[in-house]
């Protein structure tokens, strides 16, 4: 090998180590500047223990559309419903005492709530106990209807309502009265007519065969009221976003954008987006690339950008209010540590009014939202917005 190679190899090693040290650096420095802007104390959004979830339901995100008002809403108990179709179509939502359930297996579960709000329920009860061969026959259906389905259970007369999955049915002897949840709506519209009859038919023939008797809500009604829970979701699904662009042409990188999303609690996740999560992991808000390519844990040290975007999904957050404060505090030190500007969607800056009339149609969403018994960030906010 001449000399010339062996200049020319030591030269290229010399120059890749410079450009490690200094990435190295500049990432140091970054983090160092982003401990700075946090060593003030803020108040923390996560959720309050003692305090009720704030209701929930979906919107298009169309800022200028008003949302659904109270007077809309005829409140019927379930006891209440039209037997059969009938012109006069009168919107609801009937709100039912929540089935407090909790998991046989383990203590730690989450409790959750099946209501005739956001469900068809059907029940089914039995003299005896029936065997969890039949009941394995039920959930291997459930993917056939449309909508997510969920089978509750009571192992004995007063004892708690447990969900039953494959591995609690395999556990157990079986069950003496059982729950049908089958949800009437998600982001992909209402469930069908047809999927509601297949339904009931499936329980109808299963309580005939193990000698059960079965309690089927009345079908049209049901649909109709699917319909309409559906309309008022699409009334309050929205998404309140908040843009940050660069100044005069210039663009952010993907290193100092990872450098502060990371110091401030986002981690980023396969899909391409930093997300905000609470102490449930919970997703609070989102952090985006404004423009097309997604971020890559790959593609972090080569990407630029002329701008990010903070989104917060209104239905799927409780205590959507303290949340968007703390959203909206962490975009102005983006924007401060980065130096761009606060824009719309129309990139025309924004300014704390239009921040607090973002903050305000919010509250009024999750507070209709409650007033119909569907609360923002509850479990049954999470099924229906999906």
């Amino acid at each position: 090998m001449s000399d010339l190679q062996m200049s020319l190899i030591i030269i290229g090693i010399i120059v890749i180590a410079g450009v490690a040290i200094f990435n190295w650096l500049q990432q140091l420095r970054y983090r160092r500047k982003v401990q700075a802007a946090f060593d003030h104390k803020h108040d923390d959004i996560l959720l309050d223990p003692h305090h009720s979830e704030e209701s929930t339901q979906r919107i298009e995100p169309k800022f200028n559309k008003t949302p659904v008002s109270d007077d809309q809403f005829d409140i019927l108990m379930p006891d209440d419903l039209p037997a059969a179709h009938t012109d006069t179509k009168k919107p609801f939502v009937a709100p039912n005492p929540s089935i407090h359930i909790s998991t046989h297996s383990s203590a730690t579960s989450p409790i959750l709530d099946y209501d005739n709000v956001t469900n068809y329920i059907v029940n089914i009860r039995s003299e005896s106990i029936i065997a969890n061969t039949y009941i394995a026959k039920l959930l291997q259906r459930k993917f056939d209807f449309g909508k997510s389905v969920c089978w509750l259970g009571q192992r004995h007369k007063d004892e708690a309502w447990e969900e039953i999955t494959n591995e609690s049915n395999v556990e157990s002897d079986g069950y003496i009265c059982l729950k049908g949840c089958l949800q009437l709506a998600d982001r992909a519209g209402p469930i069908s007519e047809v999927n509601l009859s297949k339904f009931r038919d499936l329980v109808q023939d299963f309580a005939t065969q193990v000698h059960a008797t079965a309690d089927c809500p009345d079908i049209v009604a049901t649909h109709e009221k699917a319909v309409i829970l559906d309309k008022f979701c699409a009334e309050v699904d929205v998404m309140i976003g908040i843009n940050i662009i660069s100044k005069d042409d210039g663009a952010f990188v993907g290193t100092k954008i990872r450098a502060l999303a990371e110091a401030s609690g986002f981690k980023l996740e396969s899909d391409g987006l930093f997300k905000y999560r609470d102490d449930s992991n919970n997703v609070l808000f989102t952090l985006s690339n404004y423009e097309s390519p997604q971020f890559l844990s790959e593609n972090m040290k080569s990407l630029t950008t002329h701008g990010v975007t903070f989104l917060l999904d209104v239905p799927r957050v409780a205590h959507g209010e303290r949340v968007f404060d703390q959203m909206t505090h962490l975009a102005k030190i983006f924007s401060n540590t980065l130096g761009g500007i606060l824009v719309d969607d129309n990139r025309v800056p924004l300014s704390d009014s239009g921040i607090q009339k973002s903050k305000q149609q919010l509250v009024e969403i999750q507070s209709l939202m409650k007033k119909n018994h569907i609360n923002a960030g509850s479990a049954s906010a999470l099924r229906l917005f999906v």
